[in-house]
């Protein structure tokens, strides 16, 4: 190994990229000026002398992807963007973190040239990151040919003290040693300072050992500004194919400054006579902010130049890939378009059984498997009770990458990171699985999905009190009013199995994330012989499953296992009242319809209502209405068997019947 020269230009595009960072934070007069002024020599050697990209084609597939973990440090990142010759003017680096800008405090994907993942919760784009490591691993077993490799490249990504004492990085790192991902590298910004102070008051543990235990290579780097040993600590981590690796590099926050090594360093601009004597420390005293000399900015982008030619050479390799290999060819290029393959779902449940949604939704899972290779995912240990195994494509693991079904452990926060870092990467669409209640632990990385627009699929199995005896540790009551107000996330809480299965194929085709709930108990089929809008209503998130003659004078609303219920109670009073029920499967994609079918499901001068559903009735207003009534679960649960438990909380026909012929008092 050899490490290469490094030169008082590399040392002046290093300053360059340390100052521009810091005069777009002045800028702002708001940001994070400590880490770029300490960090910068770790990703000038990592972008100049090894990541694999081209800033004229951001998202070529086989491109090396980096992760800023430590989000706040985007200035860093702008200003790196810049340099190398993404299309982020200096204007933009101007507008740093101003309204419009596509420099914002954190790094968005998709708004940003040549930002791979949101980050800023910290420690979630170390976790997002081992799922871009896991897919790069996977569509290398499932398109390279012995003659002819379209994935090898590498994930990088900068992770800070702050990252590595979320909980999210214990359990992402630990799945990552566990599945031998060598192609994952990361650089640790390992400078001892936080926001209160050093990190002796919260963080005495040995970063080193507990790596070491999660079977990673750790390798030291004393200075984190010796160009050289970081190179060579790169190079050493790239050898060693069976382990990932953490790059520990001592820095300093704030370095140059007048703050360096205090935690003012960290969140603040330096202000005018802070950052006069930073610029005279590093040689820039007589420069303008925003100063740029032709011979930096020639490293740099000499420097990105060579991976252009390699881009070149991938798709003319791919070219020749089609004429080897035209199937896959045809596939691959399929899937890189987003485009879905032609699935057929056929659905066929007997009317004398019952039938739980969590048990629906894993045949259609699977049938949608065997039709959609691009679709891989697993639970947090929860796969035979979520119903979310793929029955015939094997484990995920080192020695069978071509594996589909990913065993992520009970480590709900890293699932939701890892599916999104997975769902993110090109060609690939990924889902993760537990018990409903236990979606907290998923909801910063359902958030994260929503913001970037991905297509995760999140599946929530045990929906309800319905839980029973398990108790009310495991029986969910708010987490269904809380995901319905997430922008950007579509909720589906369907009521039987078909219409789980007419809902599963509009799961794909939805342009953003979406929280499937499930029951575990068993419930009624409402067969299309009884109920034919069952095979088409659902898609529209709402509408009417069973109708009066003539105007309703009242309607039922009622999600999941709660629809038989409004039906029962439909029969109940067939010869009373003029009863219509409405089935909402999903209050997004309803509330998507134009208002002339919704007034049609719900007309407006019907204000007799009961809502029906085992949860927080949180929310229900805009379809109750001010006349309206519900039946919900607004405290915890108890331990009971679930009939026993659904009948307390009043979720049973004469309850529900008279809470309707009270609407008429």
């Amino acid at each position: 190994m050899s490490t290469s020269v490094y030169n008082r230009k590399d040392r002046a595009s290093v300053d360059t990229l340390r100052l521009l960072a810091v005069d777009m934070v002045e800028a702002a007069r708001s940001g994070h000026p400590g880490l770029p002024l300490g960090a910068s020599p770790l990703v000038y050697v990592l972008w100049t002398r090894f990541l694999k990209h081209d800033p004229g084609c951001p998202k070529w597939p086989n491109r090396d992807r980096f992760v800023l973990s430590p989000g706040h440090g985007s200035a860093l990142l702008y200003a790196l963007l810049h340099l190398v010759g993404y299309d982020i003017s200096m204007d933009e680096l101007k507008r740093f973190r101003q309204f419009g800008s596509i420099t914002s405090g954190h790094p968005e994907y998709g708004l940003t040239p040549g930002v791979e993942v949101s980050t800023g919760p910290l420690g979630h784009g170390m976790a997002m990151g081992v799922g871009l490591a896991m897919a790069e691993r996977y569509m290398g077993a499932r398109f390279n040919r012995p003659d002819a490799t379209l994935f090898d490249h590498y994930t990088y990504g900068l992770v800070s003290d702050g990252d590595l004492m979320e909980g999210v990085t214990s359990e992402a790192a630990s799945l990552a040693g566990t599945q031998c991902l060598g192609k994952l590298i990361y650089l640790y910004d390992d400078n001892h300072m936080t926001i209160e102070g050093s990190t002796d008051l919260a963080f005495s543990e040995d970063v080193r050992a507990r790596f070491l235990a999660y079977s990673w290579q750790v390798i030291v780097v004393s200075d984190g500004n010796d160009l050289a040993s970081i190179h060579l600590a790169i190079e050493n981590a790239r050898a060693n194919t069976e382990k990932p690796s953490l790059i520990m590099c001592r820095t300093k926050l704030g370095a140059g400054s007048p703050r360096e090594n205090t935690s003012r360093a960290h969140g603040e601009p330096l202000g005018p006579e802070a950052l006069a004597k930073t610029r005279e420390f590093y040689g820039y005293g007589d420069k303008p902010p925003f100063f740029i000399d032709d011979r930096v900015l020639r490293n740099f982008r000499d420097r990105t130049k060579v991976h252009e030619t390699a881009r070149l050479e991938w798709y003319e390799h791919f070219s020749g890939y089609a004429t080897s290999y035209p199937a896959e060819y045809k596939e691959l290029t399929r899937r890189l378009e987003g485009r879905l393959p032609e699935i057929t779902l056929t659905a066929d449940f007997p009317k004398d059984k019952k039938i739980a949604t969590r048990t629906a939704s894993g045949l259609m899972l699977n049938t949608i498997a065997r039709q959609m290779p691009e679709l891989l995912g697993g639970s947090a240990d929860l796969g035979p009770s979520n119903k979310t195994e793929l029955l015939d494509f094997g484990s995920f693991l080192p020695f069978n990458p071509a594996g589909r079904n990913i065993h992520f452990g009970v480590r709900e926060q890293a699932m939701g990171a890892i599916v999104n870092g997975l769902t993110v990467y090109q060609g690939i669409r990924s889902f993760g699985s537990t018990f409903f209640v236990f979606s907290d632990f998923i909801r910063p990385s359902v958030r994260l999905a929503c913001l970037m627009n991905l297509k995760s699929i999140f599946i929530f199995t045990h929906d309800s009190i319905g839980v029973g005896e398990d108790g009310p540790t495991h029986q969910p009551v708010e987490q269904l009013a809380s995901f319905r107000v997430m922008p950007g996330l579509t909720v589906i809480r369907p009521a039987d199995a078909y219409e789980t299965a007419v809902l599963w194929p509009i799961i794909l085709e939805i342009d953003g994330p979406t929280a499937l709930v499930l029951s575990r108990q068993d419930l009624p089929v409402l067969h299309p012989d009884d109920y034919p809008a069952v095979l088409t209503g659902p898609v529209k998130g709402g509408y009417v499953i069973s109708d009066c003659p003539g105007e309703p004078e009242a309607i039922i609303l009622a999600t999941g296992s709660e629809v038989c219920l409004a039906l029962e109670v439909q029969k109940r009073l067939s010869g009373q009242r003029k009863i219509r029920v409405v089935s909402l499967p999903s209050w997004e994609i309803f509330e998507a319809q134009d208002k002339s079918y919704r007034d049609e499901v719900l007309p407006p001068n019907v204000g007799r209502r009961l809502a029906l559903e085992m949860g927080s009735s949180f929310g229900w207003e805009r379809y109750t209405g001010p006349q309206g009534k519900m039946i919900s679960v607004d405290i915890f649960g108890h331990s009971a068997p679930a009939e026993e438990l659904i009948a307390e909380f009043g979720f049973t026909p004469e309850n529900a019947e008279a809470k309707v012929l009270e609407l008429f008092d």
